[in-house]
């Protein structure tokens, strides 16, 4: 982000809360033995995975952690599944995307038939231990508040990244909806089966954060960022990470390119009265590390 664009943003605070409220968007009214299922999307992960699954199941409200191994060639799943967590295997990689839509369809089968969907935690699979730190996402979604918690990271140590690909997504999501999320890729996300169904087909990708956020607010759900204490490994300055900002920067615009070609329903945008506040929170300091799944 450049410029008046970059001023102007820096200089106030960013809501936390957007909330639009068509008939379908959360009620605020607090759910009963909700359950959450954590979808951990894990490609060649095996020296963090069992942390990350362990860490999860200490979550609360984590009644089942679900490791989705996207063609691993190492052994990330037998990694998975000795810290206790359920796992299903692509025979090949399929992406990031396809990954979420699998864990997502596996909870689903796993659901009790007359009980209340589980909500989805998505978490990154090299969290490791720290991924017990994305428990502050579940309380808004669990209370009704809104419909999507997505987490906003701290500085990563050894980061390289220079806001090129946040800033965009950014911009892009503030455009299409109003809102200015200070995490716009963070992939550690807590959402409603009903949100995360409005959002599919989820895009491809590195973009696949960005069109769900754009879609999620568009068809009328709320969506709240909640500062996480999380640690993943970082993408630094060398070539292979260039190629991968490089690679998010492609598969962003082309999600927003295919999100001009949707149709949303006609809504009024509400910003919710309760909605608190990230002050001091500027976005040009964040790095394009809230993305850091390998397999896409």
């Amino acid at each position: 982000m450049e410029g008046a664009d970059a001023e102007e943003t820096a200089s106030r605070p960013l809501t936390v809360i957007r909330r639009r409220r068509p008939d379908a968007a959360a009620a605020g009214i607090p759910q009963v033995d909700q359950r959450v299922a954590a979808v951990i999307p894990a490609k060649d992960e095996s020296e963090r995975i069992a942390d990350t699954v362990r860490a999860a199941r200490a979550i609360p409200h984590v009644d089942l952690v679900l490791v989705v191994d996207d063609g691993s060639e190492d052994d990330t799943g037998a990694q998975a599944r000795s810290a206790g967590a359920v796992v299903v295997r692509h025979a090949t990689n399929r992406g990031k995307a396809s990954a979420m839509e699998t864990g997502a369809s596996v909870v689903a089968m796993r659901d009790e038939e007359d009980g209340l969907p589980r909500m989805l935690l998505f978490l990154d699979a090299d969290l490791g231990a720290t991924a017990v730190n994305a428990a502050p996402l579940v309380p808004p979604v669990w209370a009704g508040r809104a419909d999507m918690s997505i987490a906003v990271l701290p500085k990563q140590a050894g980061a390289g990244g220079r806001g090129i690909v946040t800033g965009f997504s950014r911009r892009s999501i503030q455009r299409f909806t109003g809102w200015a999320p200070a995490q716009p890729l963070s992939g550690q996300r807590c959402i409603t089966r009903s949100a995360f169904e409005a959002a599919l087909p989820l895009a491809r990708g590195w973009g696949v954060e960005t069109a769900m956020t754009i879609d999620v607010l568009l068809r009328g759900y709320a969506v709240v960022e909640v500062p996480c204490d999380l640690r993943h490994r970082p993408s630094g300055n060398d070539l292979a990470g260039q190629l991968h900002r490089a690679a998010q920067l492609r598969d962003v615009m082309a999600a927003v390119a295919a999100r001009r070609l949707r149709r949303y329903p006609n809504l009024q945008a509400v910003d919710d009265d309760e909605g608190d506040e990230l002050d001091g929170t500027d976005p040009e300091a964040l790095d394009d590390e809230g993305e850091s799944y390998r397999g896409a």
